[in-house]
């Protein structure tokens, strides 16, 4: 069974930095994707970042420059470093797993974690 659980997030004055970790456990075959999401209120969840087991990374023009994506996959673990934090970054975010490896895909989603960010 594949689970994600995160941890970190809360509340920063702008300027500020916060960090995500979201932990995989279960199976986790590669090739595999893990990304991280937000959703501001009355608006649509959007990517943040992803990152690949092959070690690609990508990110939302939004936050590029901004924040990093890591991953330890040694631990399972997905990390979200935010720099230079803006009140638009006010979000809950999810951490999210797809295992392509596996018929059919699995797709995970981490229990969100609200980011407020106060000017």
């Amino acid at each position: 069974q594949v689970q994600l659980v995160q941890s970190g997030g809360g509340l920063v004055q702008a300027g500020g930095s916060l960090r995500l970790s979201c932990l995989a456990s279960g199976s986790i075959l590669r090739p595999n994707t893990m990304a991280w999401y937000r959703q501001a209120p009355g608006k649509q969840r959007e990517l943040v970042a992803t990152s690949t087991s092959g070690g690609s990374t990508n990110y939302a023009d939004s936050v590029k420059g901004r924040f990093t994506i890591s991953r330890d996959n040694a631990k399972n673990t997905v990390y979200l470093q935010m720099n230079s934090l803006k009140p638009e970054d006010t979000a809950v975010y999810y951490c999210n797993l797809v295992l392509f490896a596996t018929t059919p895909i699995i797709n995970r989603w981490g229990q969100g974690t609200q980011v407020t960010v106060s000017s």
